[in-house]
């Protein structure tokens, strides 16, 4: 089955098993949904919203970000771990939005990878979720995923976005991300995939 073909059905199965997907992420604006994605990088997005949800209402704009000790936000992200290296890029995230942008988050990948703690992936997230922008945002589950269905050989995420980019249809690319993830956390888990639940069996390289 040539590539296109494959991702074409892949797309279609994950469409079918997870027909309504949307970030777990709770956020009420780009802003939150950025300082969230931050936050996200080796932590659940369950302790992400409980650690938000008080966080926002502590410090809900760029400039309160900006302005606010570096030990402030670190007390109030501990929970999701690598505080320090957290608190310092959402700190100098934000004061950069306020003197560049207004405090307004930019629509585009490149701006967004240019503020402090933003990769491709969480530029992507935000882009897709935040703007309705596509964007493929690989996470380790669309690392993984992608690999044992054959859609890619690359093991680094950017040149993996790349070839995802190629296959997936441009409309179906924030939505593909989030249906992995789904997919992953669900089904085709790291430690014990349930491979006998898995309507893409008979499309895995890895069984």
């Amino acid at each position: 089955m040539r590539i296109k073909a494959r991702a074409n059905k892949i797309c279609k199965i994950l469409k079918t098993t997870y027909p309504n997907v949307k970030t777990q992420l709770n956020h009420k604006n780009p802003f939150e949904l950025l300082v969230s994605t931050i936050l996200s990088a080796q932590c659940t997005d369950r302790q992400v919203n409980s650690v938000a949800k008080d966080l926002f209402k502590k410090l809900a704009t760029p400039y309160d970000f900006a302005v606010a000790r570096n030990e402030t936000i670190e007390k109030l992200i501990r929970p999701t771990g690598y505080y320090r290296n957290k608190a310092k890029n959402i700190k100098n995230c934000s004061a950069l939005l306020v003197e560049k942008y207004k405090g307004i988050v930019p629509e585009t990948l490149d701006e967004l990878v240019k503020l402090p703690g933003v990769g491709r992936k969480t530029a992507n997230v935000v882009l897709g979720v935040g703007f309705g922008i596509p964007g493929i945002a690989v996470d380790t589950h669309v690392m993984r995923i992608s690999k044992k269905l054959g859609l890619t050989k690359n093991n680094d995420p950017v040149k993996i976005e790349f070839d995802l980019m190629k296959i997936v249809p441009k409309k179906e690319w924030s939505d593909f991300s989030l249906r992995l993830i789904c997919f992953g956390r669900a089904i085709c888990k790291a430690r014990n995939p349930l491979c006998t639940s898995c309507p893409m069996y008979e499309l895995c390289l890895y069984i």
